[in-house]
């Protein structure tokens, strides 16, 4: 149930984060809002697949959370090596220090969670 609830809070935080911002002041810098945007979508279809529970359900998180993990790996090195591609952060960036770290932690927890439960049910 917490992590529902977590990704819940980030599903809200990016998607309304990004919306602004795409909204706003796109021009600032495109990718790093588009990214965002990016990490909001995949924060609600994974808690939408916790929600609903179910094997195929289960797997289809497990896969966004290996996705959601790779994209704050990939975009928190990215933003630490050449910071003048990102200028404005992205939810990833830094590997999620502007979200007290909760973007690398998060999808770690879920994929724990999601195979302890799978081999729990068997």
């Amino acid at each position: 149930m917490l992590l529902v609830w977590l990704y819940g809070v980030m599903v809200v935080g990016a998607v309304s984060r990004s919306a602004v911002q795409i909204s706003t002041e796109f021009d600032k810098a495109p990718l790093a809002y588009s990214l965002s945007a990016v990490a909001g979508v995949i924060y609600g279809f994974i808690t939408y697949s916790l929600v609903r529970g179910g094997e195929r359900a289960r797997k289809a998180a497990l896969v966004c959370c290996a996705a959601e993990l790779a994209g704050v790996l990939i975009v928190g090195t990215w933003t630490l090596a050449d910071p003048s591609a990102f200028p404005d952060a992205t939810v990833w960036s830094d590997y999620g220090m502007g979200y007290l770290f909760i973007p690398v932690l998060l999808p770690l927890s879920a994929m724990y969670w999601l195979r302890k439960a799978r081999s729990t049910a068997r």
